[in-house]
Parts: C-alpha cells; sequence; structure tokens
C-alpha cells in the first residue's frame, strides 16, 4: 500500500515578490459595466504545435524488477517536468514573471507528484472504456489538449466526454457547448448528467440540503452511450474486415455479454463472489481466458469536477468518498454496477494547460484554502461577474464619515459634493464583504480581506454563486438576448444559494480532515502557500468554509472503503 502522504498533490510555490504585485492590481478598476466578450470562454492556449502532453508510462518487461521499471518512470517524470516548465515559462514569460508597470501573467498549476500520475496510468491501462468528466461550466479547462493527446495514444480505448452539474449553466449553454465540442471533437460521444437532488426534509432547517441522486433520464443516456460504445467495440475494425485472414482469427479485446438491464436500474450491486485479480491487457498471459471476465469503465477527471459524487449519484448510496475539497479521492478504487461491469475511479489531478491559475481557481480545480494569491483570484472572478451586485455590497467609501471641512466659504459656495458612484475593484469588493459580515483582523482590527476573499471564492467554485461560460466563437448578440444577461458576465442570475453562515467548529474539523499526514522526517513539496500566508501578519487566522449543492455531497468513510482501494504497484 502506497503511504497516503505520497499521493499528495504537489504544485508550484508562488513567491512573495508576485504576491504583493497581485495584491496592487487587485486595487485596479474593474470594467463596469461588463462586456458581453468576457462571458465567452477564451480560445484555447494550448491549440499549437508544441503544445503540453500528459507523461505516458514507459514501456516495461516481465524480466524487469519493480526497482528498475520505477526508475525508469522516475528518469521519463524528470524528464517532463523540465519539458512541460520551459514550454509553459515560455508561453507566460514568466522569466521576467514580475512586471510591476503592466498585467501580470499568474503560473500555470499542474500536478508534480509522480505519485498520482501513476494512478492515471493505471486506471488508463486497465479500462475498456474511459469517463472523461467535464464540468459544464467551462469544459476546455476540463479536457485540455494534453489529455485528449494522451487518451488518443491508447487507441483500443474508447472515449465518452461527461458533462456534470449542467443544472448549473442550464440547458441553452450546455447544448452549445455540446455543439461546439462534437465539431472539436468529432467522432466522441457527449453525455451531460446530474448527481444531485434536493431532500425532502432537511436536517439544516432554513438551509436546502442535498444528496446524491441521478435521474432516470440520465442514467438511462449514460448507460446507453456506453452500451454504444460496447458494441462498436465487439465489432472489427476496418482494417480487420477487409484482410479475411485477419479477420478469422480476430476476437473483441472486451466482454461480450453484459446485463444492461441490471446496469440501467437503481439496484446497487456489491461485487461478484469470485474477483479476479487486476491484470492490464499488456499483463495477460497466454494462459488466461480469452473474454475478460469484466468490461471495465475508468472515469478520470481533474479535482472538484464531481466523479466520487457521480459514482454515489449513479449508486444511490455512499460508495466513494466525496467532498467539496477537490483531491480528496487518494487512490484509485474499484466498484461494480453490476456482475459484468467494473468501475475504477481515478484520483482527481491538475492536467497540464496554459490556463492561468485564477481561471484553474475559478474552476474549482485548486484547493482554496491553500491558495494565497486571494486577491488575484477575486479580481479575475470579479472581471467575469458583478460581485458586488450579486452580494449586495454597498461601496466601502459610502459607510465612510465624510472628512470634515474646516475652510470658510463665501455665501452661495461649498464644497463640491462626492461623486454619487465610485468605481469598484476586487480589494473594494473584500473590503465590503468583509465589513458586511464583521470579520476583522485580531491584530489590526481591519477588515479581514483573505477570509472574505475564501469565503466568495468558495460560494464561486462550488456553484453556490451560478455561473457559466459560452463556448468560444458565440455571437455576443445571442448572449445580449439572454434574459437579464445584461452587463452580468458569466454569473447566472436566479437562483443562487449564497448561505454561508456555517459553524466555525465545523469549518475547523473540515480544514484539518483535508490536512495530509506528514512523513516524519520527509522534506516534501506540497500545494500549500503556508508560508507566503503567514507572512501577512495583518490577516487574520479564520477562514470561511461554506457548504455548495455539491459541496453538500460530502461523504464520510466507511471503515472498509479502504478495503476496495488499491495502489499501483509498478
Amino acid at each position: 500500500m502506497t503511504e497516503p502522504w505520497r499521493l499528495e498533490s504537489s504544485f508550484i510555490r508562488l513567491s512573495p515578490e508576485f504576491l504583493e504585485v497581485t495584491k496592487k492590481q487587485a486595487t485596479a478598476p474593474l470594467p463596469r459595466p461588463l462586456p458581453p466578450s468576457c462571458a465567452i470562454f477564451p480560445e484555447d492556449p494550448d491549440m499549437k504545435e508544441d503544445s503540453l502532453y500528459c507523461p505516458r508510462r514507459p514501456k516495461w518487461r516481465y524480466e524487469m524488477t519493480k526497482i528498475e521499471v520505477e526508475k525508469n518512470e522516475e528518469g521519463l517524470f524528470r524528464k517532463w517536468l523540465e519539458d512541460a516548465d520551459d514550454k509553459i515559462n515560455g508561453f507566460a514569460d514568466s522569466k521576467d514573471v514580475i512586471n510591476t508597470e503592466g498585467p501580470t501573467r499568474s503560473p500555470c498549476y499542474y500536478e508534480r507528484n509522480l505519485e498520482v500520475w501513476r494512478q492515471l496510468w493505471r486506471v488508463t491501462e486497465i479500462s475498456d472504456i474511459i469517463l472523461v468528466l467535464l464540468d459544464s461550466r467551462c469544459p476546455l479547462i476540463h479536457f485540455p489538449t494534453s489529455l485528449s493527446k494522451y487518451l488518443a495514444s491508447y487507441e483500443a480505448k474508447r472515449v465518452i466526454l461527461v458533462l456534470t452539474k449542467v443544472d448549473i449553466t442550464g440547458s441553452e449553454r450546455t447544448s452549445a457547448w455540446i455543439d461546439y465540442i462534437s465539431r472539436r471533437h468529432a467522432g466522441i460521444r457527449i453525455v451531460e448528467v446530474e448527481s444531485y437532488a434536493e431532500k425532502q426534509f432537511s436536517a439544516t432547517g432554513r438551509r436546502p440540503a442535498y444528496e446524491p441522486h441521478l435521474p432516470q433520464e440520465f442514467r438511462q443516456r449514460l448507460v446507453q452511450a456506453i452500451r454504444d460504445t460496447h458494441e462498436e467495440m465487439l465489432q472489427p475494425p476496418q482494417k480487420v474486415r477487409e484482410n479475411e485472414k485477419r479477420l478469422a482469427h480476430w476476437k473483441p479485446t472486451v466482454r461480450r455479454s453484459v446485463d444492461w438491464e441490471a446496469a440501467a436500474s437503481h439496484r446497487a450491486f456489491g461485487a461478484p463472489e469470485t474477483i479476479l485479480p487486476f491484470k492490464t491487457k499488456s499483463e495477460a498471459e497466454p494462459g488466461d481466458a480469452e473474454e475478460p471476465p469484466y468490461l471495465t469503465i475508468g472515469l478520470i477527471g481533474q479535482p472538484n469536477v464531481g466523479k466520487s459524487s457521480l459514482l454515489n449519484a449513479l449508486f444511490g448510496a455512499s460508495k466513494v468518498r466525496a467532498s467539496r475539497t477537490p483531491g480528496k479521492t487518494k487512490h484509485y478504487q474499484t466498484l461494480f454496477l453490476c456482475p459484468g461491469i467494473r468501475l475504477v475511479d481515478c484520483p482527481g489531478l491538475v492536467l497540464p494547460s496554459h490556463h492561468e491559475m485564477e481561471m484553474q481557481v475559478l474552476a474549482g480545480i485548486l484547493p482554496i484554502s491553500r491558495v494565497s494569491a486571494v486577491p488575484a483570484c477575486v479580481h479575475h472572478a470579479a472581471r467575469c461577474m458583478p460581485l458586488e451586485r450579486i452580494l449586495g455590497l454597498p461601496h466601502p467609501s459610502a459607510s465612510a464619515p465624510p472628512a470634515e471641512d474646516k475652510r470658510t466659504w463665501r455665501a452661495g459656495a461649498g464644497p463640491k459634493a462626492p461623486p454619487a458612484t465610485s468605481q469598484w475593484s476586487a480589494m473594494d469588493i473584500l473590503t465590503a464583504y468583509a465589513e458586511k459580515k464583521g470579520w476583522l483582523t485580531a491584530k489590526a482590527g481591519r477588515p479581514d480581506v483573505h477570509r472574505a476573499g475564501n469565503a466568495i471564492l468558495r460560494m464561486v467554485a462550488e456553484g453556490r454563486i451560478r455561473w457559466g461560460y459560452w463556448p468560444p466563437g458565440t455571437d455576443e448578440g445571442k448572449i445580449r438576448g439572454t434574459a437579464g444577461a445584461d452587463g452580468v458576465g458569466i454569473w447566472i442570475p436566479g437562483l443562487d444559494a449564497m448561505d454561508d453562515e456555517e459553524s466555525e467548529e465545523e469549518d475547523v474539523e473540515e480544514e484539518q480532515e483535508d490536512e495530509p499526514p506528514r512523513a516524519a522526517g520527509k522534506a516534501h513539496e506540497t500545494s500549500s502557500e503556508e508560508d507566503a500566508e503567514d507572512a501577512e501578519s495583518d490577516e487574520g487566522p479564520g477562514i470561511e468554509v461554506s457548504r455548495g449543492r455539491f459541496g453538500a455531497l460530502t461523504m464520510l468513510e466507511d471503515d472498509e472503503e479502504s478495503e476496495g482501494a488499491s495502489s499501483s504497484e509498478r
């Protein structure tokens, strides 16, 4: 079993100089009213010849020892890290990333821990059909070119794209994204799903509570897409059909018979009485059975895209651990939908792309409690949606008492009246929200902008503030014609749930639970920027944690759950 600390996600660290520059930029005026173009997802920067790619497991032979296999993987991974860093630095021109005279581009985060990538390698190898889960609010972030190229390198694998959280974005945006993705990735099936429903009786009182639930309509769509893909895999490819000799000896590489009625029903099955050991296609020996015992379906995707929540909704029970914190799943886990179908849940990992940190935080990929550049992320979100209008905030200048004018004025003259409206900045939004909630720093008694930023970013990432991009190339006239879309950017007005009155004790317990164990005496690079956060002496320690619609699917891990977890051996 792999030690838990070895599967902790690792990212780059932000320098204190970079954090200071982002704080200054957070005081810059925001564009108001928002133009319709800010609601359109920018063109994918990864569509270039020297685009990023995902590392693939190096080839190995049975006579190789485990140490030799791991050495090859470590050497390949080091070269990949150097190459990825060079490409990202060249794209962002981050060798001189601190530019006080102009805008600063944030670095791109991506997984730097080999152990997490090994989980992806294992799941990809043992899977026949791969479900790639995409957040319907910004699908291109969750399906970058690096991932599509990685999956295309496995010719025998079939891919199905699953758009999650479609109830947040609505049918119009979802249909537009499906059309766009279908044109860009021709031949790949796309399925849209929901994975939660509001409870009839809520223990939280006035706040709505949600539970895992997959409506029968969406379940039928998902199962039918898998069934159609399976039937295609039972047919010989075109090259084999043209060769009679090869056709006579050709056999499908997947299980032929599957009980699809049982897979589409609400009944949750356990594992078969006899569970055969894990073996990839390359590990199969000549004496093994010709037909695989299971149809293996792998679920992959970035953190917080909804893999665990979808599995719980698919089974109608708490089968895997789900949390509002990205990256809760640590090892890949196996579940049996029916005796002939095996599901494999892969831990979420941040894939290499050229999307900057603020966009990744907006999409919920990174744990917000470990992001130190909070003002920069709020600044980015406020450039996409009118946060001051959504949160109902008065400008901080309106609450400040006017300065006493002690000058002597002639009759009929007097001081000029202050402007009726003031220009908003990201720091104004943070200050106004902290004042509204009564959050002050412990030392100086100033508005706790860091805590306010954490709360705002959580509401945005968890879907408690509804938002969603339109696909690239969308006509701005269509956005203007949408009801209530004047100057709202990516915000979807109407059904926001921004109640963040959570008990502080519960928040602290959740944060402590999310902290991974450390190995004694082990120097380890983590995804947190605690050092930079501690340097901000005026910031209060409190961090607001709020449960959103998908955060409400947080499950307690059963003691027996760890028995099903597996780790890669090679």
